[in-house]
């Protein structure tokens, strides 16, 4: 009855949050367009079953991928795990101790990738208008290994301690170089593809993750070394999908100069 109750009241609070978005569109088609609204009876049935999807989402973050983050960032940063000593053998940790939680960290990042709904549709958008020359899991893939290997090292940096703003502008500072020399038609996919990442399968885990590691790591905080994670997951995929292009290309051009330079053997 108490989950029920806090469901109801959860699915309360954001009929606040999607009535704008309702009112934003069918106050548009209706009063700017002066069309009707098709199949009224389909729209308002899909706006209550988003607003359900919210409410389940939302309920589904509490009761499980937070606590779930949390309770890996604890067990995997325990003194019986790390060193198999006492608390107050961590104390004098190296961030080598550690290297379960970057391993924990990059797998994670890259599988809650793959499996991001925005992703994958950007993935298959992506793969239409490039006449297949972008393939489907090949821009997945590439996101998925730059976010996994950003999750990596935004724990490493937890763990250390380093200020964020060291990586995040070094981060940016290769993404320039990279737009300089990557192919023209990449670029606008590889800067959204920071963003899609940043979405509901990512976010909940990576947060929890890095909120987990913050609270349990001596001499960590939770507000100034737990949040910034997120940072880099939408940071390095942008590194990551150039790289792929500038890889791609770099075959290819290969692959022409081999054909039309062949080798006469002697």
């Amino acid at each position: 009855m108490e989950a029920l109750i806090h469901f109801v009241a959860t699915t309360t609070g954001l009929l606040g949050d999607v009535l704008p978005i309702a009112v934003i569109l069918i106050g548009f088609q209706v009063i700017v367009l002066r069309r009707p609204l098709v199949n009224p009876a389909r729209v308002f049935t899909g706006l209550v079953f988003v607003l359900l999807g919210l409410a389940l989402f939302l309920e589904g973050l509490e009761l499980a991928l937070f606590p779930l983050g949390r309770m890996m960032a604890s067990q995997l940063t325990s003194p019986s795990f790390v060193l198999g000593g006492d608390a107050a053998v961590l104390l004098e940790f190296t961030w080598t101790d550690y290297f379960w939680v970057y391993i924990f960290a990059g797998a994670i990042g890259f599988a809650t990738t793959v499996a991001e709904p925005a992703l994958i549709a950007v993935s298959m958008k992506a793969n239409q208008v490039s006449g297949g020359t972008i393939t489907v899991n090949g821009l997945r893939f590439a996101v998925a290994v730059g976010v996994a290997f950003g999750v990596a090292l935004g724990t490493f940096r937890i763990v250390t301690g380093t200020p964020l703003h060291w990586f995040i502008i070094s981060g940016y500072v290769i993404v320039i170089i990279q737009t300089l020399f990557a192919p023209r038609s990449i670029i606008p996919l590889a800067y959204d593809s920071g963003g899609v990442t940043t979405s509901t399968v990512t976010v909940p885990l990576v947060a929890a993750l890095g909120l987990g590691l913050a609270e349990t790591i001596p001499g960590r905080s939770p507000l100034l070394d737990g949040f910034g994670l997120i940072a880099f997951a939408s940071l390095f995929p942008m590194i990551s999908v150039m790289a792929y292009a500038q890889i791609s290309e770099w075959r290819t051009r290969r692959g022409r100069n081999a054909d039309t330079n062949p080798q006469n053997p002697t």
